[in-house]
């Protein structure tokens, strides 16, 4: 399995450079090679603006989240998502910019964010409760079930009668274990 990944990821990588190679050629010969890497680097410079722009306004989201004690997963989410754009803005080429873009922008961040949140779930749906499942088998799982039992944690301390030198059981000092005589 680990093999057959390995081959997918490296065909995927040969085939978007071929494909960025071959696009790249298509807009210098329309516009100039000269324009084509000014365009370029510009793209990567906005790129990278934009990318800090959206990661700090991510960065204080997460924080708020952390503050109200809430679990922040979306800002997380989108903060993989942000990173991942940055890479693509800064990696020369005209279809990967636009991938980046789409990855930064917050409405269609917003949507791949979901998608990918959908694919998760079902992911781990399938892995923990088996195929065709949608919620956990039933069983005791909640305060509202049967067979559950629902407690406190309750403080408990040792007090010890005033005058008295009591040794732990398993002090070295004396008494040794319980039950050894």
């Amino acid at each position: 399995m680990r093999g057959a990944m390995r081959a997918l990821l490296f065909l995927a990588f040969v085939a978007v450079s071929l494909a960025e190679l071959w696009i790249l050629i298509q807009v210098g010969s329309v516009i100039g090679a000269a324009a084509t890497v000014l365009l370029v680097i510009a793209i990567a410079f906005v790129g990278a603006s934009l990318v800090k722009y959206e990661g700090l306004r991510t960065w204080v989201r997460f924080q708020q989240a952390l503050a109200e004690g809430r679990l922040p997963a979306g800002e997380v989410v989108d903060g993989v998502l942000i990173l991942s754009a940055g890479a693509l803005l800064v990696t020369p080429g005209f279809a990967t910019d636009a991938v980046g873009l789409a990855l930064l922008l917050p409405p269609s961040r917003a949507l791949i964010a979901r998608g990918l949140r959908s694919r998760v779930q079902q992911s781990l749906r399938l892995r923990t409760f088996g195929p065709g499942a949608t919620a956990p088998p039933p069983g005791p799982g909640g305060p509202d079930q049967p067979g559950v039992v629902d407690v406190d944690v309750v403080d408990v301390e040792r007090h010890e009668p005033p005058g008295e030198d009591h040794q732990d059981p398993g002090d070295e000092r004396g008494g040794g274990r319980l039950g050894s005589g």
